[in-house]
């Protein structure tokens, strides 16, 4: 092999039904005997999710503020929150918004300033709080990435905050809390993992160990996430499935990176408010084509790791994309047209694309003009 390769999971991972009840030993063993702030939203509290999580934390503090698509003004909210409490460990519990906010409150609790001044790779001199991740779909990955992405409303842009010592110190993954999450929730969120798995495994930082863990993703979710759909609380087998897919899928891209898909679904999620798993699952079959000719074989790959046939490589990469748009369509995933977004807005959303920092990492070259082009046959 010509060049070095490197992979970090530093996440503790606690994965199974039940694992939520073991929040308060996990948390305890992270705290050293201080108090929590807990991160999540009001959906997860009228859920009745947030209540059991923090009867096992003594002395918490909630903060359930978080939006989807987390705004930067929230996150200085809970990071000046946190100053003033001074916890410490940060719990995040919910969908990748509240994770994704409650790493950057962990940032801010222990650096100055603003969520908007450590846009970029390890911009903090301090070393963040540890975080314990709790997710609540089958779609972010975040509790086991270094990424924070928080949407900065002045500039109608998402920016992501990273850095190595971001990664949560420990995830506690429980397929049941998503026996209250809505089906289409759990298609949307499904969709953004089978997005996570299938960038992570073509875009140009792909390795050997994400590809592992790309591959299995691929292949539960293909096996798995229509039943979990048509009914999480019977299918228990593939209400785990399908969440443990998205701990893989986020240990594949958090080790190499996600491409244009991400790039126009952030690019809209900032101008328009999509959620985030919808937009991706939108965009994923589009832009797959349009990475066809550099990405065939991996598409190839997939295809045979999904049990989708042995057919030659040309047949396998189409099967594939045909079986992304069929699975779509299953789980109820709007089209583009259907999101009320006009083309007069398309160059804006292109630009976007374009300048987003993961850009380079898609696998097939992608400037402005093949953005747009994108976006016209999305909504032809």
């Amino acid at each position: 092999m010509s060049s070095l390769i490197r992979f970090r999971a530093p996440t503790a991972v606690l994965f199974g039904a039940g694992a939520s009840g073991r929040l308060g030993e996990e948390a305890a063993a992270l705290a050293g005997g201080g108090r929590a702030l807990l991160v999540t939203d009001k959906g997860i509290v009228a859920a009745g999710i947030a209540g059991p999580a923090a009867a096992q934390l003594p002395g918490v503090e909630i903060f359930d503020e978080v939006e989807p698509n987390p705004r930067h003004a929230t996150v200085d909210r809970a990071g000046a929150l946190a100053r003033r409490l001074k916890p410490s460990l940060i719990v995040g519990l919910g969908g990748g918004s509240a994770l994704d906010a409650a790493k950057a409150v962990a940032l801010l609790a222990t650096n100055p300033g603003s969520i908007a001044d450590y846009e970029g790779r390890a911009k903090y001199k301090n070393r963040p709080l540890p975080v314990l991740a709790v997710p609540t779909t089958c779609g972010t990955g975040s509790e086991v990435t270094w990424v924070a992405v928080i949407t900065h409303t002045g500039r109608r842009f998402k920016m992501s905050v990273k850095g190595p010592e971001m990664f949560p110190a420990a995830a506690v993954v429980d397929p049941d809390l998503l026996l209250t999450l809505p089906r289409p929730l759990i298609g949307s969120t499904g969709m953004d993992a089978l997005t996570h798995a299938v960038e992570a495994a073509t875009v140009r930082p792909a390795t050997p160990f994400t590809d592992l863990f790309a591959r299995e993703a691929v292949r539960l979710l293909f096996g798995h996430l229509r039943a979990a759909h048509q009914d999480i609380g019977a299918h228990r087998e593939s209400r785990e499935k399908v969440m443990l897919a998205s701990v893989l899928a986020g240990f594949a891209f958090g080790n190499s990176d996600v491409g244009a898909v991400h790039c126009l679904s952030e690019a809209i999620g900032s101008l328009f408010d999509t959620p985030h798993g919808e937009a991706n699952a939108v965009f994923l079959p589009w832009v797959m084509e349009f990475n066809l000719p550099v990405s065939g074989g991996r598409f190839a790959d997939l295809a045979r790791a999904a049990g989708l046939g042995e057919r030659d490589g040309e047949g396998a990469a189409l099967r594939l994309i045909e079986e992304v748009r069929a699975l779509s369509r299953a789980l109820g995933i709007p089209a583009f047209k259907d999101l009320g977004i006009g083309p007069e807005h398309f160059r804006e959303i292109a630009e976007k694309s374009t300048a987003n920092n993961s850009n380079p990492s898609n696998a097939r070259a992608a400037g402005v003009e093949d953005y747009l082009d994108i976006l016209r046959r999305a909504a032809s």
